[in-house]
């Protein structure tokens, strides 16, 4: 059974907690607040004011040029502020403020559960639907998906890989939106082949999900060029680069390069759903699925989400935060960031809030590196960590430039693995952010 080939880690999944809680719609919020930033790329542009009345699935936010994403409205109801809101981390954004007032839909969109398979359109035309209807990628990254789907000139996309791999730990929306909406994937997956002339796709799922793996094989039968391909469990294999090398053998080349130029496309598996709702039903992306989790939440769940959703009150939904020490992260331990508001809302890229408590909660005391290397073996990019952390704590951004700090994809092995406890991912997070500044910045003045 195949992985990636280089590093990696295989921490407790810790998916037992929320795995076999079936999807569930969460009540509608009173108020949701709307980030205009939600996506890679520009922020939306927003498109009503204070006081106009919106209804479900209403464009709200304009895509600011080529690489941003549409914003809909997820409830319907009164805009009451397009104003500066402090997001999850404490930090003020823009965002539109929504007063719920029932829950009335926009015209023209399906909401039947009823299925519908034929696709009669061009490339061209769904791709304009899934740029219409704001669908990015829903695994975390947050790509725009019609992005994704424009194959440059003089590239040749020759498979299309379905990420159901879901390797963070704990989290289960994708497992279970795979395993009770496995139809729509499919349809969804055959719709993405078309907007991209493949006819292969593979659908990766790691094989810890083994009833995943065994109810998509039976349903892409009856689907023409698509299989379902088990992967050995590997952290981080749900990495595009990771996945790619899983699944075709082939390597994507550092940045500026991308997956396009090994001939792959790559779409998370919700995204497929959500390119069905949007293709076959006009349905814009207004809510995903979201696994609230943690060893002491009370009553573990996988809701069904509006976006703008106060993460407060999905903790509150699951019995609330546990007495003692806590530690909320927006995604999985691996890759998610705490939050320092969870009165912020739930946004397209959220498949997880986990919940660490007690000991979980406390992150080790630091010491001095041992030159272990530990990092170094982690690392499935095959870069330095360990050094790459120095020299950004040192401020040295022309070196970590040159040590290729561009190619990190954050997946925090290296931290995983220091038994220094030294905050490895925090510091090159940091020499990342600011090296791509740079780069922007350079390239800007060309």
């Amino acid at each position: 059974m195949k992985t990636f080939p280089i590093g990696g880690v295989h921490p407790s999944d810790n998916k037992k907690w929320s795995k076999a809680k079936a999807i569930e719609p969460m009540e509608l919020p009173d108020v949701v607040t709307i980030p205009l930033a939600q996506h890679i790329g520009a922020p939306a542009t927003a498109i009503v004011a204070k006081g106009d009345a919106v209804k479900v699935g209403q464009k709200i936010a304009e895509a600011t040029g080529f690489m941003s994403a549409n914003i809909h409205a997820p409830i319907s109801g009164t805009v009451t502020s397009v104003d500066m809101q402090l997001n999850g981390q404490g930090l003020r954004q823009m965002m539109i403020t929504i007063k719920r007032e029932g829950d009335e839909w926009a015209e023209g969109i399906d909401l039947s559960t009823d299925l519908v398979k034929e696709c009669n359109l061009s490339a061209g035309e769904i791709n304009a639907r899934i740029k219409e209807a704001g669908i990015v990628g829903m695994g975390g990254a947050t790509f725009p998906t019609h992005v994704k789907l424009s194959i440059p000139e003089g590239k040749k996309a020759e498979i299309l890989i379905i990420n159901g791999v879901e390797c963070e730990p704990y989290l289960t929306s994708d497992y279970r939106t795979m395993l009770e909406r496995g139809e729509e994937l499919l349809i969804g997956t055959s719709i993405l082949m078309k907007a991209v002339s493949v006819e292969k796709a593979v659908i990766g799922v790691e094989n810890n999900k083994p009833d995943a793996i065994a109810h998509l094989s039976k349903l892409a039968k009856a689907y023409n060029g698509i299989e379902v391909k088990p992967l050995k469990t590997m952290y981080p294999q749900g990495g595009e680069k990771q996945l790619i090398a899983a699944v075709t053998g082939r390597e994507v080349p550092a940045p500026p390069a991308l997956p396009i130029d090994v001939g792959a496309v790559v779409c998370n598996a919700s995204t497929a759903v959500a390119v069905y709702e949007a293709v076959q039903k006009n349905k814009p992306l207004v809510q995903r699925v979201v696994t609230v989790t943690g060893k002491s939440i009370k009553d573990t769940k996988n809701l069904l989400t509006r976006f703008g959703t106060p993460v407060s009150a999905l903790i509150a939904k699951c019995g609330g935060l546990p007495e003692g020490d806590n530690r909320v992260l927006n995604g999985g331990p691996m890759m998610g960031r705490p939050m320092a508001n969870l009165d912020s809302p739930v946004m397209k890229g959220c498949s997880g809030i986990t919940v660490l408590s007690g000991a979980e909660a406390l992150r080790g005391e630091p010491s001095a590196c041992i030159k272990c290397a530990k990092c170094v073996e982690a690392c499935p990019m095959g870069l330095e960590p360990y050094l790459l952390s120095k020299l950004s704590k040192k401020k040295a951004w022309d070196d970590v430039e040159k040590n290729d700090i561009v190619s990190c994809i954050e997946c925090g092995c290296c931290q995983y693995t220091c038994p220094a406890n030294i905050a490895l991912l925090d510091y090159v997070r940091l020499g990342k952010q600011t090296v791509m500044g740079i780069i922007r910045a350079r390239n800007a003045k060309k």
